[in-house]
Order: C-alpha cells, then sequence, then structure tokens
C-alpha cells in the first residue's frame, strides 16, 4: 500500500485532516440547515407579531364594519409594510376578497391561499405561491368584541427574501468551519510533530520489527539486563536478570526484591558504575550501570544495569588461588631451603662439621615443633600446610608472621577449598600491606576454635583499610591494586567474601594501627565439643 513507508507522525497527521475536514463538512452542512430552520421559525414569529397587531388594532376592526373598507385600510397596510418590512400585507373581508394589496390592481380580488382555518377563527402558518410568488404567510382573523370573524389579515415575507436572510448567516457558518478546520489542522500537525520526534520517524511496522529483535536479544543474552526508572520501579528485565535478582512478577519494585544493600543502593542511585563487585547471597555479582537519558533530555529517565554471575569463575578462581598460594608458599620454603641447604655445604667445606650439624638440626626442629602445634590443634593439615608456607613467603619479603591457634578444629567440619581460599586471601592481602612498612613489618594470624565456630583473625602494621564497609571495599576500583582479572589483584577481597558467604560465616574489618580483618565461620552439625584447648598458643598482636 501506498502508506506503508510513511512514519506514525505522517499516518496519525494525514489520518486526523480528513477527520477533522470531514467533521467539518458534516458540522457546516447542519449549521446551514440550523441556520435556515432558524430563519424560517424567525420569520414565521416576525409575521405573525405584525399580523396579530394588525388584527387587534381597533382602527382596523372599526374599518372592517365599514361598506368602503379598502379606503382606509390601504394607505395603513402601505404604511405597515415600509414600517415592518414587510413583503405584502393583505386585509381582507370573510370571503376572502381582498381590501388591501401592495399591488392595487389585486384590491377586490379573491385571496390566493387558505383561508379556511382563519375563517373558522384561527391562525394559520403556510408557504405557498401567491400573485407576488412563493411566501412565507400567516393568517389571523380580525374579530369584534363578540368573537365574530369580520376579516382576516395575512401578513408574508417571500421566500426569495427569506433566502438572502439565510444566505447572510453562511459566512459566519463557513467561519466558524474554517476555525475549525484550521484548529485541527495545526492540532494534528503538533500532534504528528510530537509523534515523529518520540519515534524518530519509524513507522508502526518497523517499530513492531524492532521489538520484535530487541525483545529476542533481550532474551537471548547470558548476562541479566534491567531498566529501573526514578520511582525504583523495573521497567524491564530479561529472563537471567529474573533468576540472578529473583524477580518473580513483572511489575516488581526493587523496595519489593531480597536484594543486598550495596546491590540495591546501586540500582536506586542511578550513579555510573563499571564492573562493580555485590554478594547477593552466594552469588558474586558483577554489575555494571549507565544511565537512561531520552534524545535532547538532559536529566536522566532511569539506569541500564547489567549483571554478570561471576560465582563459578571465581570460585574456579578462589581454587586457582589457593593452589597458587600453596604452590607460592612450597617455592618460598624452597627457595629457603636452598639457602639452608648451601649454607651447610658451605660449612661442610669448611671443615666445620658441627656447627653444620646444629644448624641444620636447629632449623629442622623449628619447623617440626611449629608445624606440629598447627597440625595437633587445628587437626586440618591443608590449614598447617598453608600457613608454614605463608611464613617462608612472609620471610622471604622481610615480613614477621605471627601464627598463634586454640581449640581443636575436628576434621570434615569445614568445607577445605574455601577455608584455604578465605585464609590465604587474607594472609596474601595482609602480607603485601605490611611489605610497605620500613620498619618492623608484621602480620599477625589468630585462629580460635570456640562455641561451635572457628574464628580467624588476620592484623597487620600497614597503612590501615580505605574503608570498613566491605561492600564499597569489595568493589573494584576502590581495592589499589591494578589488574581485576579474577582471580588476580583486586579481587581478594571479593574472593574472601564470597568464600566467607559459602562458608555461611561473617567478615568484618577495621582499623586498629593498622588492617583487622575478622571472620567467623560456623562448625558443622557434627562438632564434638572441643577438648583440647591450648591456650599456651595464643599470641598477643
Amino acid at each position: 500500500m501506498f502508506w506503508r513507508g510513511w512514519s506514525i507522525a505522517r499516518r496519525l497527521l494525514v489520518a486526523n485532516l480528513i477527520f477533522v475536514v470531514l467533521l467539518t463538512a458534516g458540522l457546516a452542512v447542519i449549521m446551514v440547515s440550523d441556520a435556515g430552520s432558524r430563519t424560517y421559525e424567525q420569520t414565521h414569529q416576525r409575521m405573525l407579531s405584525v399580523a396579530a397587531s394588525i388584527a387587534d388594532s381597533p382602527m382596523v376592526i372599526a374599518a372592517a364594519t365599514q361598506p368602503n373598507a379598502s379606503a382606509a385600510l390601504q394607505p395603513y397596510a402601505e404604511a405597515v409594510m415600509r414600517d415592518a418590512h414587510v413583503d405584502f400585507i393583505t386585509i381582507m373581508d370573510p370571503q376572502g376578497i381582498r381590501w388591501t394589496h401592495p399591488n392595487p390592481a389585486e384590491i377586490g380580488k379573491p385571496y390566493v391561499g387558505s383561508i379556511a382555518q382563519a375563517q373558522a377563527g384561527n391562525t394559520f402558518f403556510e408557504t405557498t405561491a401567491g400573485t407576488l410568488g412563493p411566501s412565507v404567510r400567516v393568517i389571523v382573523p380580525i374579530k369584534n368584541t363578540a368573537g365574530t370573524v369580520t376579516g382576516m389579515v395575512a401578513t408574508g415575507m417571500t421566500v426569495s427574501n427569506v433566502q438572502i436572510l439565510v444566505a447572510a448567516r453562511i459566512p459566519a457558518v463557513l467561519g466558524l468551519a474554517a476555525a475549525l478546520l484550521v484548529a485541527g489542522s495545526l492540532a494534528a500537525w503538533a500532534l504528528g510533530r510530537y509523534l515523529k520526534r518520540v519515534t524518530f520517524g519509524w513507522g508502526p511496522e518497523e517499530l513492531g520489527q524492532l521489538f520484535a529483535y530487541y525483545e529476542s536479544v533481550l532474551h537471548s543474552v547470558r548476562e541479566g539486563l534491567i531498566l529501573v526508572d526514578t520511582r525504583g520501579s523495573i521497567v524491564l528485565h530479561n529472563d537471567h536478570a529474573a533468576l540472578l535478582l529473583g524477580i518473580d512478577r513483572p511489575d516488581s519494585g526493587l523496595d519489593t526484591l531480597k536484594l543486598p544493600d550495596s546491590l540495591r543502593e546501586l540500582l536506586t542511585s542511578g550513579r555510573t558504575a563499571t564492573d562493580e563487585v555485590h554478594l547477593a547471597g552466594e552469588r558474586l555479582l558483577v554489575v555494571s550501570q549507565r544511565p537512561a537519558t531520552l534524545p535532547g533530555k538532559h536529566s536522566p529517565a532511569g539506569t541500564v544495569a547489567t549483571l554478570r554471575d561471576h560465582t563459578e569463575l571465581t570460585a574456579l578462581a578462589g581454587n586457582l588461588s589457593s593452589t597458587q598460594t600453596l604452590v607460592e608458599a612450597l617455592r618460598s620454603q624452597t627457595h629457603e631451603h636452598a639457602n639452608r641447604l648451601h649454607a651447610i655445604i658451605s660449612l661442610i667445606e669448611l671443615d666445620r662439621p658441627r656447627e653444620a650439624l646444629a644448624f641444620a638440626t636447629s632449623d629442622h626442629a623449628a619447623n617440626v615443633r611449629l608445624g606440629g602445634e598447627f597440625v595437633d590443634t587445628l587437626d586440618e593439615p591443608f590449614l598447617a600446610a598453608l600457613l608454614l608456607g605463608k611464613r617462608a613467603q612472609a620471610d622471604e619479603r622481610g615480613v614477621t608472621l605471627a601464627l598463634t591457634a586454640s581449640g581443636t578444629l575436628p576434621p570434615k567440619t569445614l568445607d577445605t577449598r574455601e577455608l584455604v581460599t578465605l585464609l590465604g586471601n587474607l594472609v596474601d592481602n595482609a602480607i603485601e600491606a605490611a611489605a610497605g612498612q620500613s620498619q618492623d613489618p608484621t602480620v599477625w594470624v589468630d585462629l580460635l576454635v570456640a562455641d561451635g565456630a572457628l574464628t580467624l583473625t588476620v592484623a597487620d602494621n600497614g597503612p590501615g583499610l580505605p574503608t570498613t564497609d566491605l561492600d564499597v571495599l569489595g568493589r573494584i576500583g576502590t581495592t589499589g591494586k591494578t589488574s581485576v582479572a579474577p582471580g588476580g589483584r583486586g579481587y581478594g577481597i571479593a574472593l574472601i567474601r564470597r568464600a566467607t558467604a559459602a562458608l555461611g560465616g561473617t567478615i568484618t574489618g577495621e582499623n586498629d594501627g593498622g588492617a583487622v580483618m575478622t571472620a567467623v565461620v560456623p562448625l558443622g552439625p557434627d562438632l564434638e565439643t572441643p577438648t583440647e584447648i591450648r591456650p599456651e598458643n595464643r599470641g598477643n598482636q
């Protein structure tokens, strides 16, 4: 069809113009017809007034009884026609013989028209052709004091003159119709301009096709997508966003969703965010948000946020980080042992076997003693190996690592992988913070098993936390580290919080001469009451 390529605005403009034209034409016809009807009605009423006034005149009543009534009434009728602006006044006797007429030659002749109603004493209206042509007329009886009809009066106006009155009203009617047409056209033009602006000049077919494409893309992407207006209502979301945020109704608002405070604050604030990490239950969501601004507008109409579920990715990254931590610890120990071995070999080559033996046995005894303390206390070889390796790693960087523990950690009460991820990242962060200190860089690690929970406290004498709000601290960009690769630098807090959530625990941060991070992790349901408490292993930070 010829209008297929038209925009919605153009279609509406043309349709509205056609409607306005048809409406205006219809109103014009109705108004002209009404004007004609009103003109005829007004003419009837005016003729009735003139005829009734003549019929009630005492002079006319008296003249109607005179033998030569025409001589008295003709001048009177001519004067009234001039003053009342009527086309004819005919006064006649009860049989319809004219006493007066605009044409004196017609006097004495029978009246042309209906007189039966007037002869019966009633007023009668009619439109009929007479000696002057078609006319609108009224006939009123002349009655004496006894009520007897002594004559009749007919007053009228020719139809041509009535049409002139009707025609005089047509310009006003047409002017009103033109005003309606102009006003309707301007309204259609303004509405068309508005629709063209908001629809970018696209037609309904293009918009429908575009909607189908967008709907397909929206629900096919593997990232969550959510559009929120300035009132906090969800305008649009895809299936993955509904899964990640727990959206169960299309008309859900942010206040009805069970969201963590940090994520709710981000979505309601409307601020710009890039790859912020938010912990939602056990899910680690990476969220980016941008304002949605309409063309030509300065204030945003809402926000568009994308959500990526990095739970599995960070879990793998955590496992990798744990493995890397153990590997790094073994590497540090290997490096340290290599140095010690070189020292022992050198002492032997210098023919000082006694000093070499003492050096070797003292180092072995220290490691056995330290390892025995943690193996006996924690009953968890992975943690003991991790902490021993971390001590070697700290020594390599010139950091003193003070390890203390008390209580007994029964086996298989916690997920070892998550526990290694949690403790390894806490210690790594603390060592890195303390390594920047010029005097006595120290990290304290304390493990306490009591009241059915494992409390991990890691402190350092570094510069402290930039903020104790872990929601803010966990966002990529808050850290001073440069890399944001999963499991790499900049993801430590995210891994720590995810591992803590996976273990069902809580973690807090504070500053006390440096950063102090405390994680409390509940033990499994099969935990027996600890029977071995070693307060002598606890140290002071």
